[in-house]
């Protein structure tokens, strides 16, 4: 009998490269699509597009994470042996424009998520995606999963109060409950807000000819920056343990954003210094420091390292961006 896994947040970047993992390892893949969710946008398209996947081995079920009567309905019915959590608002900047509405998906959501898990009968294992933003400005470098939780944002405090909530359910209710603790990863499927994606989507555009400038706020800010194809093997391989525990996902490599500025350009041979403009207002009210993770425990207990180099990442999203720029504008045109 095929395993079942339930994934929230399944047409989001991490959701869809999980869909495909889980899909080649042979599971039944069910998840959640907010009600407001365009499925022709989605990157799943390419999957519900062919017939011999959806609703065959992959289905999609309408359910929010402030709907609890809904996700519970769809849980007891579809009974997943594995729920990956990784639904939420999950845009640090954007998190001080709507911290009510960030605590509400990414914190309260997660908690109502663990009471439906509680009340099953065969509750499913869970992992929960939380971040490295809980850490907020830690005293030491790097990070380990008893580094102590100190966030300095919204977002961070969110997914403090999850991650907390996720180890109380663990240790209280007896729940098979993971929490992966997620440096910064990108891919070709990073959200248009980002600033990586932002990076590599002006470096093509301006390539081009279809953009002039590039306007950013601190370029030297630093991240421990992944790739997402391989945090999401991490995340399966959390689950395929004899017993839960929390594990930091990360390369354990910092990189500045000057330096993703360098490697776009770079992969579409230009010279960045010429089209990269400052703005302050691009400047977050509080930026974390030193976020660098050590995976010596995800290493030494799961087998699990980074496959994919920062250089490659870079390269791979900007000519993702040229390509699709292309075949939209095949002249390139401004």
């Amino acid at each position: 009998m095929k395993k079942k896994a339930f994934i929230t947040g399944i047409t989001g970047q991490d959701g869809s490269y999980l869909t495909e993992l889980l899909l080649a390892k042979g599971y039944e893949v069910h998840g959640s699509v907010r009600r407001t969710s365009s499925l022709e946008r989605s990157r799943l398209a390419h999957l519900y597009a062919d017939p011999e996947v959806y609703n065959q081995s992959l289905f999609l079920h309408y359910a929010d994470l402030d709907d609890p009567t809904t996700l519970r309905r769809v849980l007891s019915r579809v009974q997943p042996s594995e729920l990956y959590h990784l639904a939420g608002q999950s845009h640090v900047g954007l998190s001080f424009e709507i911290p009510e509405t960030t605590c509400e998906f990414t914190a309260m959501g997660t908690l109502r998520l663990l009471e439906i898990l509680r009340d099953l009968p065969e509750p499913p294992r869970f992992f929960h995606a939380t971040s490295s933003e809980i850490f907020g400005r830690p005293a030491q470098s790097p990070q380990t999963e008893d580094t102590p939780i100190a966030p300095i944002n919204p977002y961070g405090c969110a997914k403090a109060f999850a991650t907390q909530m996720v180890r109380v359910y663990r240790e209280s209710h007896g729940l098979f409950a993971v929490n992966g603790i997620l440096y910064n990863h990108e891919s070709p499927r990073r959200g248009e807000n980002f600033v990586t994606r932002k990076i590599c989507h002006a470096a093509a555009a301006i390539k081009l000819g279809r953009q002039r400038e590039l306007v950013l706020g601190d370029t030297s800010a630093l991240r421990d920056w992944g790739h997402a194809r391989d945090y999401v093997r991490g995340m399966w391989l959390a689950l395929d343990q004899e017993t839960a525990d929390d594990y930091v996902f990360a390369t354990g490599k910092l990189h500045s954003v000057q330096q993703v500025i360098e490697a776009a350009f770079a992969a579409v041979d230009l010279d960045w210094s010429g089209y990269v403009k400052f703005d302050r207002h691009f400047l977050r009210p509080s930026e974390p420091l030193h976020l660098l993770g050590d995976a010596t425990k995800a290493r030494t207990r799961l087998g699990w390292s980074p496959g994919i180099p920062f250089q490659e990442l870079i390269k791979e999203m900007t000519i993702a961006e040229l390509n699709q720029l292309t075949r939209t504008d095949p002249k390139g045109a401004a």
